[in-house]
């Protein structure tokens, strides 16, 4: 069952970080669904990566165009090809969250008559039209267009495919900008066989796409780059990425997503977007810190009590040689020191 593409091509076989055996793991990371068989040239054995979950996402509803995303040629080309024979019609079948109230304040505003023909609207008309949308109150699109990766497949992913102690994932609810709708998600890995003296790893995603090149340039990049990581119990220089254990999944799915250029390897510098990535990191960002200290404090714990298994003992030695002390009674003072200092240490 599934699909099937066999291809052939001529290239260059390209490995390390932005290699095809790099681009097909981050591609199982971001699709926890599907199992992928890879066999490199001159490879003897396929790598299997194995499915991480067997339930199959859901799939997006098509919507119409929201009016907010819609620019003068765009409308101008809409109105030519529609089939409605008055602007109220068009408005409220070819635009999803146009109703009739909307309607009335978008044609009210851009004082167009309700019943006019949309073909024969002329240049002034169709940019007034556009003003007149502009000025109205809409609401925001549905967002069961989108297909978010979801907060337990992004963890599910990253355990397939990150060997860590800690992992969290987060899902902000659905934004738009210019009228599409958009959904981000960060996941993190920490700890574990990841390297601490390094520099953090981040993959970017969009719709699920893995996001090799021009990291400099991406959204993505700068909202990690101006996160601030020290408050979260990690290091970082200024204008720097987190120095530390720690693996960043970054995905934006999006009817549009605003990619830098046709190569589609940046997402572009829109606020809305970087408020949306910046707010992700940070919740997540509050989950690996409560993570860390509690490590602390744990370790803090571990260390205290060493102490006590270390110096009680011969604090109970001196205290046998000072009073004179029978064995038994030796004993007891041992284990009544022993009970005090720890109930002291957890208070």
């Amino acid at each position: 069952t599934g699909t099937r593409i066999e291809l052939e091509m001529e290239g260059r076989f390209a490995g390390g970080n932005k290699g095809v055996f790099e681009y097909l793991r981050q591609t199982a990371l971001s699709n926890p669904h599907v199992q992928l068989r890879f066999l490199a040239p001159g490879g003897k054995l396929p790598h299997v990566f194995i499915r991480a979950v067997k339930e199959v996402p859901a799939q997006p509803r098509e919507i119409q165009p929201h009016p907010y995303g819609v620019e003068l040629g765009l409308l101008a080309r809409m109105l030519k090809d529609t089939k409605c024979r008055n602007l109220s019609s068009f408005l409220k079948e070819e635009f999803c969250r146009v109703g009739p109230k909307t309607c009335e304040q978008i044609l009210t505003a851009a004082d167009l008559p309700p019943r006019k023909n949309p073909k024969r609207l002329v240049q002034d008309d169709i940019r007034h039209l556009l003003d007149g949308i502009a000025a109205t109150r809409i609401a925001s699109p549905p967002t069961d267009c989108l297909s978010p990766i979801g907060e337990d497949l992004v963890m599910a992913g990253l355990k397939s495919g990150v060997e860590a102690d800690f992992y969290t994932s987060v899902t902000r609810p659905a934004a738009v900008y210019r009228g599409n709708p958009f959904q981000v998600e960060v996941g993190l890995a920490y700890g574990g066989e990841l390297p601490g003296d390094e520099l953090a790893k981040v993959m970017r995603f969009a719709n699920r796409v893995p996001l090799l090149y021009q990291n400099s340039a991406c959204a993505v990049t700068k909202s990690v780059l101006t996160s601030n990581w020290r408050s979260y119990g990690l290091q970082q220089s200024k204008g720097a990425l987190p120095t530390g254990p720690l693996v960043i999944l970054v995905h934006i799915a999006s009817v549009w997503v605003p990619f830098t250029s046709e190569s589609k390897e940046a997402v572009a510098h829109y606020p809305e977007i970087i408020k949306e990535f910046k707010l992700a990191l940070q919740e997540a960002g509050r989950k690996l810190g409560r993570h860390i200290s509690r490590r602390k404090r744990e370790a803090d714990a571990l260390k205290k009590q060493s102490y006590i298994q270390k110096y009680i003992p011969h604090i109970g030695d001196a205290l046998q040689e000072i009073l004179g002390l029978a064995d038994n009674e030796r004993e007891d003072v041992i284990v009544t020191l022993t009970d005090t200092l720890e109930r002291s240490r957890k208070i």
